[in-house]
């Protein structure tokens, strides 16, 4: 290098410089923070070097050197600096033709992950806004249909009634409207039942913001329960899941007390609200029936879709199918005219495909009930179906539904009368009352592989009547266990009964709830077995609504109290408790004892209303006979026999009762064994049991007894 035009001055600056640089050279710390550790040299001048040090960056160590601060924290003794320390801030230039993507810094971006009951939530609030806007019935089904998410269903529930809470009458009405045409169609019985359940328990919350909230949660409760979308008895069992202090508790207790006690209850719920956009079922099948008779007077096809436009219940429009292809059966004047309304309806898009099906799946159902009144109704259905799938407006699915209904099949003549001989017997009985006359009756059928069947026509007709009728199927199906009706027959008729469950709750909203009623009450009355509804259970598809009604009747038979509560779930017209029935019994027979008269006793054993249970009264006689060595007893049992009052197979299942329990009897009474046997013989010489009972003696136990 040419030193020549450097001066003393600047000469000086360079070799210093040029010291430093060796130094920085044989470390591997970064350049700054050497420089920072050491004392710089300096021009003898004392003149800072050109590129010299901020003085408030540099402060001294406790070591007397001097230090340089970093900026931003870098840096410091022994350390290796920032993080890609570098003497000036670097950007990258895009148009740079050297540019490379990948040196872009890296940002990271929060993400919430969704949760899908919080999107369901929002999407269905959505849905009621625009129905309360619009009111379409039809719109809010299919978008909640197409939401798919069944199982969060209950939350809709929950959010349609609490919005409709805070809102005008119109909306609250709207929102009941809108339960019930959903139900069954889109939301089921579980649905509801839970929806409600989460109603009451955040009432406590709803009235914080709404001041009236209990009242008018109970009127929501109430108007479900009118419009049988919940049974009554949810009302009860969901009192007790909640305490008494809750706004839930009281919210049930408004609904019994102030709404459903009240007279003509069921017309001032439906009108509380104004009642303008509701339409009872009833009302709606009285408007298909009114439309379908004045189309066959007029033939005014575009008049009859117009009507039918109007009930706005699409969801309902295989009851139009259903009635009008009665009404071919019906009269054949008619048959032209209804097989072109409903071909054109199902053109035109009026009637949907799966709602055609649907029709006739009811239809096919209800056969052996249409046949007693119009006797051409199966060869009419039977020439129908292939007609209607070749004309193109029934589906042809249909045809390979051999078994619509669980009975929707070719049966041989035996069975078509064996059903139409049992409908009319069990009509005859719910006028009666009759259990001896009925079952006399279908003794003389003489078809006990058929009991099944008859089980389940007799639930099924009860299901659709008052409670009398229900209460009354159940005494029946004890008394015939006993008289007739194996375990199998039992077992086989709840079977069938739970595998056409989703047709039967086409025609009777809550009978899901009904049968498991009728299932608990069967165990409680010891015609099933708690382990056959285990029995029952696995045979039946494990998703299906069959299958939720078993595991809603071991509930109900788990539940405590559950033999009172459910021998009066009819409303107890003959369900006496069976402890009180037991005390009942040993009351009479105790005044007969000390000097009654058999007929006095004979009519309180009537009263008592339970013939099924009549072997409760032999054993308790017999018990009484050997306690008290007072054989007038056996003159009560001989009158009840010879009355018909206590049945051949009550009498032996009274003796077989003593004969399992000796070995206690015994224990109090010594000579129990004897005195059985001596009761024994004289009840087969007056002909009161079975053959098969002498069978079940055996001779070693006879001889032990003398």
């Amino acid at each position: 290098m040419n030193e020549g035009f450097l001066t003393d001055e600047q000469r000086e600056v360079l070799k210093v410089a040029t010291q430093n640089a060796d130094t920085l050279s044989s470390s591997p710390i970064s350049p700054k923070t050497l420089l920072s550790e050491h004392q710089l040299k300096v021009p003898a001048a004392g003149k800072a070097p050109t590129a010299g040090i901020a003085v408030r960056h540099v402060r001294r160590s406790h070591s007397g050197k001097f230090i340089r601060v970093k900026k931003d924290g870098g840096g410091g003794k022994g350390t290796w600096g920032k993080l890609l320390d570098t003497d000036g801030e670097s950007h990258l230039d895009r148009n740079d033709p050297n540019y490379d993507s990948g040196e872009e810094p890296y940002q990271l971006i929060g993400s919430t992950v969704s949760d899908p009951l919080d999107e369901y939530k929002k999407a269905v609030v959505s849905i009621i806004e625009e129905y309360f806007g619009t009111g379409d019935v039809d719109t809010a089904a299919s978008d909640l249909r197409d939401l798919g998410s069944s199982k969060y269903h209950p939350y809709f529930i929950k959010r349609v009634v609490s919005m409709a809470m805070d809102r005008h009458d119109k909306e609250k009405e709207m929102a009941s409207v809108l339960l019930s045409a959903l139900y069954a169609d889109v939301i089921n019985s579980t649905h509801i039942r839970d929806g409600f359940v989460l109603l009451l328990k955040s009432a406590d919350d709803l009235a914080v913001d709404i001041l009236d909230a209990v009242d008018i949660l109970a009127l929501f409760l109430a108007r479900a329960v009118v419009d049988d979308i919940l049974p009554p008895s949810f009302l009860t069992r969901a009192k007790k899941t909640l305490s008494e202090s809750s706004k839930g508790f009281q919210v049930i207790e408004t609904a019994e007390k102030s709404y459903l006690s009240a007279p003509h209850h069921a017309e001032l719920l439906e009108r509380k609200w104004g009642g303008s956009t509701h339409l009872t079922v009833e009302e709606v099948k009285k408007k298909i029936d009114d439309l379908l008779k004045e189309f066959v007077e007029s033939g005014d096809t575009v008049e009859a879709y117009r009507c039918v436009r109007e009930l706005g219940v699409s969801f309902f429009h295989h009851e139009v199918v259903k009635r009008a292809l009665i009404l071919a059966m019906e009269s054949r004047v008619a048959e032209p005219l209804i097989m072109k309304f409903l071909k054109e309806a199902s053109e035109e898009g009026l009637v949907s495909s799966s709602q055609m099906i649907k029709g006739f799946c009811r239809l096919a159902e209800s056969l052996d009930d249409l046949a007693l009144d119009i006797p051409s109704a199966k060869s009419f259905y039977q020439s129908l179906v292939p007609k209607a799938i070749l004309e193109g407006w029934l589906d042809a699915s249909f045809s390979n539904l051999s078994n619509v209904g669980g009975e929707v099949q070719v049966e041989d003549s035996k069975l078509r009368c064996y059903k139409e001989e049992v409908v009319t017997i069990i009509h005859e009985y719910f006028l009666s009352d009759d259990i001896p006359e009925l079952i006399r009756s279908l003794e003389d059928l003489g078809a006990p592989q058929f009991n099944p069947v008859f089980l389940k026509k007799l639930v099924t007709l009860a299901m659709d009547r008052k409670n009398r009728e229900k209460e009354m199927a159940s005494v029946l199906l004890s008394a015939l266990h006993i008289e007739i009706f194996s375990s199998d027959d039992i077992v086989n008729g709840f079977v069938m009964l739970l595998e056409s469950a989703e047709d039967t709750a086409l025609d009777i909203l809550d009978a899901s709830d009904e049968l498991a009623l009728f299932l608990a009450r069967a165990v409680i009355d010891d015609v099933l077995a708690p382990l056959n509804l285990e029995e029952i259970s696995s045979r039946l598809p494990p998703d299906c609504s069959g299958s939720e009604t078993v595991r809603m009747a071991r509930s109900l038979v788990a539940a405590r109290h559950a033999g009172e509560r459910l021998l009066r779930c009819w409303g107890g017209g003959t369900g006496w408790a069976v402890e009180d029935a037991k005390d009942k019994i040993q009351k009479l027979l105790e005044e007969y004892e000390s000097g009654g008269v058999v007929s006095e006793a004979c009519q309180c054993i009537r009263d008592i209303g339970m013939p099924f249970f009549n072997h409760e009264v032999v054993k308790k006689a017999l018990v009484m006979a050997m306690e008290k060595k007072n054989d007038s007893v056996l003159d009560l049992l001989n009158e009840c026999f010879n009355e018909g009052l206590i049945t051949t197979n009550q009498m032996t299942k009274g003796f077989s009762r003593i004969k399992d329990g000796l070995d206690d009897l015994a224990l109090d009474i010594p000579n129990a064994r004897e005195k059985f046997y001596f009761y024994v013989e004289f009840a087969q010489g007056k002909s009161w049991l079975l053959p098969v009972f002498s069978a079940q003696l055996s001779p070693a136990m006879v001889v032990a007894s003398t």
